[in-house]
This record gives structure tokens, C-alpha cells and sequence, in this order.
């Protein structure tokens, strides 16, 4: 009998089950370990196994419950931080994890008077701040619902358990020492929290929505890295686009965990053509994703203003593609409300309107060709967000940017993103997810 079956035997709360006269029989207590007679039920007896299978229904059920809420609670984080960005709050609270020196905001006048005073540079402006602040609280919440399910992943296997748990103190203290001013120490703490739930996720011997769950906590552990220098380098926009890719990244690998812990998959192979196909549509999106976070970052939505398809009355305007797509401008300038000149800033648009124009006509394609194949349903859904995705962008540019037309576009790219991750993961064999693996598994 192997060692890992014998683990869900040994730690699962016993049932009331009534045996023979004269044999043994378990107690009603939650926490029993063993029979009256001091022995254990042996895994191979029914008893043995309905407890092993209960216990592995128990912990399957609590991540697929965990998984979709944390997932769904992402997709509000995502909609809030472009809410937040878009209503040029990101500078709000020139401190991070604070805000001008408090947990919450500064509320009482004598609290914006200190706070003037800290930050001369900065005037306190009360209608962002709490939106900038909240916004962190959210993250936070988020963090934890990340960090419990990969926790609940994790569990049954003692180093992964142990890397998890250290990641999340090195997370905590990597905070406390950079609120302490010790930046080196902060550095080495926050790389051992990156690193080490990347490590379990490799090593892990589960499938694959496990080693996602687990993958997951680093990737918000940098997602908050991200936030942090979008504070400290004063809205650089290689690091704004960033924070954008990363809370869609976090998204995203919640969003496929939670399917596949589901039981989304496919029965047989029919459809496994069409995994490249969907593959490279998600790859596509998430091109034009960072092109629209850097037209968002350098401040170069409306830089055609509001003509369509034209830009600025022309269909070739001035531009400068070599200044508009230079990443990296050197450390201490803020780039609140951006640097680059107006032809930098077309050049941009211009990129982000011809890549909408790829994505457009290859996820059309791919919505069709998923339609006649048979899977009718996802290619109906993904040519029906395509289709508001590209409205809400031309709405974007006639209207002037309004905040919650900009808002809604940010959000119905990562629905799209969905669309296409609920398609792959429906062409993906249906394995293990859904289901503990096989005994055996590394202690």
C-alpha cells in the first residue's frame, strides 16, 4: 500500500460506523485517528477508503469554490486598478504600502495638513486618494484568497506546504524592511517570495491546475512588486504596462485553474487541431494587451483625437515610432501625464489601432472556425466579446476617452482573455485536475 494512501487514511476524521458484535468500530469524534482497539482501518477496507475518498473530495471541492471566487475577485481587481489608472489616481499616495504615512487616507484636516507637509511635492487631493488606497486593500484581499489556495494545493506534500508558508513570511517581511527603509534586505526577502512558489509549482507531482494554484501566489507576490514601483518610479511606463499585464496574468491563471478544478475538458481528441489555433489567439491578445497598456501609460490614447479611422485629419500623420517605443528613460522623472511629443504619442496609437486590426480579423476567423468544428457555443462567445471590444475602443477615441466607456474596455479584454482560456481549456484532455493524483507523490 503506498505511502501517500496511507497518509489520506490516517489524517481524515473518521466516520460512525457500526461493525459486528465484538468487532472494532470508530468513534463519532471529527478528530478520530483510529478504532477502539488502538488499530488503524487498513486503506484497502471499504471504511479505509471512504475516508480517503472523502477527504480528497473534501479538499477538491474547497479549491474549485476557492478558486472561482479568487478568480472572480481578480476580475474586480483588474476593473478597479484601470479605474484608477484611468482617473490619474496612481500617484494619489506618494508612499507605498501607506498612504502619506496611514493605513487608510488622511481624513481630519490636521491628518492633510501633516500630510501637506510630508509631501510639499504632492498636495493631497482627497477624491483620489481613497481610490488609489482601496484599490491596494483589494490587492491585499486578493493576496490572501491566493495565498490560501495554494496553501490548499500544496498541503499534502511537506516541502511544497513548507516553500508556500516561507514565501508568504519573506513576502511579509520583504514589506516590513522596506517600510524600515533596509531596501537590501528588503530585495533579498522579496526574491525568496518570488522564487520560492515557483520552485513548488515545478516540483509539485500534481496536475497541472495545482502547480497553477501554487505558481499563482509568486506571480501576486510580483504583481505587488509591480504596484509598489509604479509608486516609487513615479508612473514609469514600462512598469505601468506591466502592472497591467501582471493583474491580468494573475487573472488568467486563476480564471484556467478554476475551469480545469471544474472538470472542463475534453473527452477525446476530435477537437485537438484547434489548441495551437486558440494558443496563438491568446498569445495575440496578450501582444495587443501591452501595446494598449502602453498607449494607456504614455498618455497616447487620444493622441489622434477623436478621429477614426483617420488620425488627426490624416492617414498618415507625423510620427515617431523609434521615440514612442523606447522602454527604459532612466530613473527620477515623473511621467505623470507623459513626456513623449505628439508624434511619439501617434506613433503609439497608430501601433495600437493596426494591432486591434490583427486581432480583429484572426480571432473573427478563429470565432468562425471553432463554430463549424463543432464547438459552436465558445466560438459564438468569443466573436461576441470581439466584437464589443473593438466597439468599446472606437468608442474610446469618438467620445473623448470618457472614464467609464475606458473602464469597460480594460475589463472586456480580460473577458475576451477568458473566452479564449475557457476554449483551451475545453480542448485540453480531461485529466487529473479535477481529481487527486495518483498515490506516490514526493513527501
Amino acid at each position: 500500500m503506498t505511502q501517500q494512501h496511507d497518509e489520506d487514511t490516517r489524517t481524515a476524521g473518521a466516520s460512525p460506523i457500526t461493525h459486528p458484535a465484538g468487532g472494532p468500530h470508530t468513534s463519532r469524534s471529527a478528530g478520530a485517528r483510529k478504532t477502539e482497539d488502538g488499530t488503524r482501518p487498513p486503506p484497502s477496507s471499504p471504511h479505509g477508503a471512504s475516508i480517503a475518498s472523502a477527504r480528497r473530495d473534501r479538499m477538491l471541492r474547497a479549491l474549485r469554490w476557492l478558486a472561482l471566487l479568487a478568480a472572480v475577485f481578480a476580475f474586480g481587481v483588474v476593473m478597479f486598478g484601470a479605474f484608477v489608472r484611468l482617473s490619474n489616481a496612481g500617484l494619489s499616495c506618494p508612499d507605498w504600502p501607506t498612504c502619506y504615512g496611514q493605513v487608510t487616507w488622511p481624513a481630519h484636516a490636521h491628518e492633510i495638513a501633516r500630510a501637506d507637509a510630508a509631501f510639499p511635492d504632492r498636495p493631497y487631493e482627497d477624491h483620489k486618494a481613497w481610490r488609489e488606497q482601496v484599490h491596494r486593500f483589494l490587492a491585499g484581499t486578493l493576496g490572501t484568497l491566493v495565498l490560501a489556495l495554494a496553501l490548499i494545493a500544496a498541503w499534502r506534500t511537506r516541502w511544497a506546504r513548507a516553500a508556500v508558508i516561507a514565501a508568504a513570511v519573506c513576502a511579509a517581511c520583504g514589506v516590513t524592511l522596506y517600510m524600515r527603509g533596509q531596501m537590501a534586505l528588503s530585495s533579498l526577502f522579496s526574491a525568496l517570495a518570488l522564487g520560492l512558489p515557483a520552485l513548488a509549482a515545478l516540483g509539485l507531482k500534481r496536475p497541472a491546475a495545482w502547480r497553477i494554484a501554487v505558481l499563482a501566489f509568486g506571480v501576486i507576490v510580483f504583481q505587488a512588486m509591480l504596484g509598489m514601483w509604479t509608486v516609487t518610479l513615479l508612473l514609469k511606463p514600462i512598469v505601468v504596462m506591466g502592472h497591467l499585464l501582471g493583474g491580468l496574468t494573475t487573472f488568467a491563471l486563476l480564471a484556467y485553474a478554476a475551469l480545469r478544478f471544474a472538470g472542463v475538458g475534453a473527452a477525446d481528441d476530435r477537437h485537438a487541431p484547434l489548441r495551437h489555433a486558440v494558443a496563438f489567439g491568446i498569445v495575440l491578445l496578450a501582444a495587443q494587451i501591452a501595446l494598449g497598456g502602453w498607449t494607456s501609460s504614455n498618455y497616447a490614447a487620444l493622441a489622434c483625437g477623436t478621429d477614426f479611422p483617420t488620425c488627426l485629419g490624416q492617414w498618415a500623420p507625423p510620427t515617431d515610432f523609434g521615440q514612442g517605443f523606447v522602454l527604459w528613460r532612466g530613473i527620477g522623472v515623473n511621467y505623470e501625464g507623459g513626456v513623449l511629443d505628439m508624434a511619439a504619442r501617434s506613433a503609439i496609437q497608430i501601433a495600437h489601432r493596426l494591432g486591434a486590426l490583427a486581432v480583429f480579423l484572426y480571432l473573427g476567423w478563429l470565432s468562425h472556425r471553432l463554430a463549424r468544428r463543432g464547438l459552436r457555443g465558445f466560438g459564438i462567445a468569443v466573436g461576441a466579446v470581439l466584437v464589443a471590444q473593438v466597439l468599446l475602443g472606437i468608442s474610446n477615441v469618438h467620445f473623448g476617452l470618457p472614464l467609464p466607456v475606458a473602464t469597460l474596455h480594460n475589463g472586456v479584454a480580460a473577458l475576451l482573455l477568458l473566452t479564449l482560456l475557457a476554449t483551451l481549456a475545453r480542448l485540453q484532455p480531461r485529466g487529473d485536475d479535477a481529481a487527486l493524483s495518483s498515490p506516490g507523490l514526493s513527501r
